[in-house]
């Protein structure tokens, strides 16, 4: 398989998602939710691990696609010798069970147009048994079953291991699949209509687009970003995953493969941010309850990241079966990036729940109480060494962006007592803390010879994240050690006219072989800095830069590699599209967002 991951788009449900390539084939789908395992992993690896493919006959990529203007269905047209026909997909908010729904419409001609559906479960280590019974093909193995049917019904064959169907529409002519998946020791779940679920998902989505407030340049592209990341929401719990997929290479061939299925803390105030500012209050707050209902507990247990339903348990595993995206290896499920400690994390929590209650979002009984008990535990636990934001795996350092959160953690402690004074706490000593911290950042982090921020502790080396410092009000951005720390990451750490997070050639706090791209997050905070240091003209050139790297439909990945001109890592990456909308709002201003 030669894909790229800039040739897929995303459909959904908001419980999981599928990627659909520019040939026609869904490459890669959880069933029931993100992070469970697949029914096509093509992905990574070939056809027989999994996809479903349907497009005329003989034909290779499509001629064009895209999303129908505010939604998450897609259209894929190929223009062929015979006509022209278009293939629609996307996945209804479900009711009981999971669906994925494909209509194949004649646009012009007579086209002949082939369906091939190879189904494995568990990340394509399983393959079903299949069976006919009242007009469906039924795949069982395990837990899982599949159901796929058509209407009108046309004929289905199977062969080496796939279920084939082959048929012709003209111009006006429509042929709906619809697969749907069920535990198999349950009853088939009642049939969807395919052509009422595609009217209704288009109303749907484009009601809810509708509600953004941002009316500025690129608006387009911030009402997609907010698509995909309502897309990457689970929303039973209203838990949002970093990205649908696992094991995307940041490097190509490369080693850095991680499962992205989870949800990160790290995350959590940017991700508030951009929701509130841009006018989704509900998914604001259900994105807050899940947050409080995830770290409940003792705050020395606070991890970096929880599961959908804020599953603590994500153990790591390799699966040897599947070649990798394009060789890279090893395919991981679960991430031992949990079990890190990572300081930062409490500063998010305390900057995400301050957000929340000046924002208007309505409180929570025992929200106070945790953050009271978060800030107990960081007044001792904050001077300890830790793995940083970035998950390395080579050791614990003092990282210097950790200490900076940790300042952050009280100085929200200390302005919600301020505001507050029906709560109670320790306001002297939030107060001491915060002076604390804020001096020994200034005199162990700063490199005064270059007037800059340091990764940690003593390093020379620097870290995007530090391009956070006046975001989260640590120094103001007219500050010269804030200007200083702008020029020094962009000239030390940029990448073909972006930004990397660090740098992974001669550092030894990574743990892993060097490489990787552009940091698209990071290149969107290098746009926010630069806008916040009276450089706005360049801010909005970078950010312009950044908005065209986005593929056909619109999506980011986690990286870009400017040398090769691909995306790399995880698709779509929460984190890239939360940092283009924040852009946005950050450089065209609260005018531009209602």
């Amino acid at each position: 398989m030669d894909a790229r991951i800039e040739d897929y788009a995303l459909i959904g449900d908001e419980q999981t998602a599928a990627l659909v390539g520019r040939d026609g084939s869904i490459d890669w789908l959880c069933l029931p939710r993100f992070d469970s395992g697949s029914c096509f992993a093509r992905l990574l690896g070939d056809d027989d691990h999994g996809h479903w493919r349907i497009a005329p006959a003989g034909a290779d990529t499509c001629t064009r696609r895209a999303y129908r203007t505010d939604t998450l269905v897609l259209d894929t047209e190929w223009e062929t010798a015979d006509g022209t026909v278009r293939v629609t997909d996307l996945m209804p908010q479900r009711d009981r069970a999971p669906d994925v729904v494909r209509v194949v419409e004649g646009v012009s001609g007579r086209v002949t147009v082939r369906s091939t559906l190879r189904l494995r479960f568990d990340y394509g280590s399983v393959t079903p048994w299949m069976r006919r019974t009242d007009g469906h093909r039924v795949a069982v193995a395990g837990p899982d079953s599949v159901w796929l049917r058509s209407t009108p019904a046309v004929r289905t064959w199977g062969e080496d291991y796939g279920t084939h169907s082959e048929f012709t529409v003209g111009e006006g002519e429509r042929v709906a699949f619809v697969l749907t998946w069920h535990p198999s020791h349950e009853p088939r779940p009642p049939l969807i209509d395919p052509y009422d679920a595609l009217e209704h998902s288009v109303g749907d989505w484009r009601r809810w687009a509708r509600r953004c407030r941002y009316d500025g340049p690129h608006r387009d592209a911030v009402v997609r970003s907010l698509i995909t990341l309502k897309a990457l929401t689970y929303a039973p719990t209203g838990g949002i995953v970093a990205a649908a997929t696992t094991s995307l290479p940041e490097k190509p061939g490369g080693v850095r493969n991680w499962d992205y299925r989870y949800c990160w803390l790290r995350d959590s105030t940017l991700t508030l941010g951009a929701l509130l500012a841009a006018g989704y209050h509900e998914e604001a707050e259900a994105w807050r309850n899940w947050l409080l209902r995830a770290v409940a507990g003792n705050p020395a247990d606070l991890q970096i990241m929880y599961g959908v339903a804020g599953e603590r348990r994500l153990p790591e595993t390799e699966l040897p079966w599947l070649p990798g995206f394009a060789g890279a290896t090893p395919v991981r499920t679960g991430n031992g990036a949990v079990d890190q400690l990572q300081l930062d994390v409490y500063g998010e929590v305390m900057d995400t729940l301050s957000l929340a209650r000046g924002s208007g979002l309505p409180t929570r009984p025992h929200m106070w109480a945790l953050q009271r008990s978060l800030m107990r535990f960081l007044e001792s636990a904050w001077r300890q060494p830790d793995e940083g934001l970035w998950e390395v795996r080579g050791g614990r350092r003092r990282f210097v962006h950790s200490k900076v959160m940790a300042w952050v953690a009280a100085d929200r402690a200390v302005r919600t007592l301020e505001q507050h004074e029906d709560l109670d706490g320790d306001l002297e000593g939030w107060r001491r803390l915060r002076d604390e911290v804020h001096r020994e950042v200034c005199e162990k982090g700063f490199d005064r010879e270059r007037n800059t921020f340091t990764q940690y502790y003593g390093s020379r080396e620097l870290d995007a994240a530090l391009l956070l410092i006046p975001r989260v009000g640590f120094l103001p951005p007219g500050d010269p050690r804030v200007v200083g720390t702008v020029d020094a990451i962009r000239d030390d750490l940029g990448h073909g006219g972006f930004l990397r997070r660090y740098d992974t050639e001669d550092s030894v706090i990574d743990g892993l072989p060097s490489g990787e791209g552009a940091f698209l997050a990071c290149s969107f905070w290098l746009a926010d800095a630069l806008h916040l240091t009276g450089r706005t003209k360049e801010a909005r050139e970078l950010f312009d830069r950044l908005v065209g790297l986005g593929n056909d439909v619109g999506l980011l990945a986690e990286e870009y590699d400017p040398v090769d001109g691909c995306q790399l890592g995880n698709f779509p990456q929460a984190f890239s599209h939360v940092g283009l909308v924040n852009t946005a709002l950050t450089l065209y201003g609260d005018d531009r967002a209602g």
